[in-house]
């Protein structure tokens, strides 16, 4: 079992047929990905990786041979954003967290480029470690996952932190760069429905504001003393 990222599609997210709404970008309604997000069909070749996700994809690959050559039961699950309580969210990496931590400690966030649309799809660490139990109590070979929480728990930057804005009771200080990171997806939202026709037993406890609700209790007393 090997967890991969969604950064092995490197940038090809960003050629889908995206539209501007008021809070963020979507999906064109009659794409095949808009009711249920991006599905591994989406090539990983002949775009921009991180060498993150360059390292990602040699071992992405590597373990699938061995399920595939070999009939090996490996399973390879491509995350989308992975949060939770416990997560030390930093300025580029981390997303939910450090937001939250910036909320309650008064330090400044910094939003880069697509007007703060961006759009990401978040997964609670224990729905995670869910599914991966799945999979270890009963292995396939050769599978590939994407991984996330799906539409339920999508978010764009600004209506994150309208959320923790909400849940925290205090105004975020934030400043916005026009220059966004290189390679970052202005939209992805992980279809897991493959995972799911494996194992429809499967099904995510946590939705956006629960798993906002509990990174911010059980970070509060920790930033609260930083602050």
């Amino acid at each position: 079992m090997f967890l991969s990222t969604n950064k092995v599609y490197g940038d090809r997210p960003n050629q889908l047929p995206l539209e501007e709404k008021e809070t963020r970008w979507e999906i064109r309604g009659d794409h095949a990905f808009f009711a249920h997000g991006i599905d591994e069909s989406m090539s990983i070749d002949q775009t921009k990786h991180s060498l993150f996700g360059a390292s990602k994809v040699a071992a992405d690959v590597l373990v699938q041979e061995y399920g595939r050559y070999f009939g090996l039961n490996t399973g390879v699950f491509r995350g989308g954003c992975l949060t939770g309580p416990a997560h030390s969210g930093t300025m580029l990496h981390g997303f939910l967290s450090y937001l939250m931590r910036c909320c309650i400690t008064g330090k400044k966030y910094f939003i880069y480029g697509y007007k703060g649309k961006q759009v990401r799809d978040n997964l609670h660490a224990r729905d995670l470690i869910k599914a991966l139990w799945c999979f270890v109590s009963a292995p396939k070979p050769g599978r590939v996952y994407n991984i996330g929480g799906g539409r339920r728990t999508s978010c764009s930057v600004v209506e994150a932190i309208a959320l923790c804005e909400q849940i925290t009771g205090r105004p975020l200080k934030a400043s916005y760069e026009a220059e966004n990171r290189i390679g970052d997806h202005i939209w992805w939202i992980s279809d897991i429905s493959a995972f799911c026709r494996d194992y429809p037993d499967f099904h995510a406890d946590y939705d956006l504001a629960a798993t906002l609700r509990d990174i911010y209790e059980t970070g509060l007393p920790r930033w609260t003393r930083q602050a």
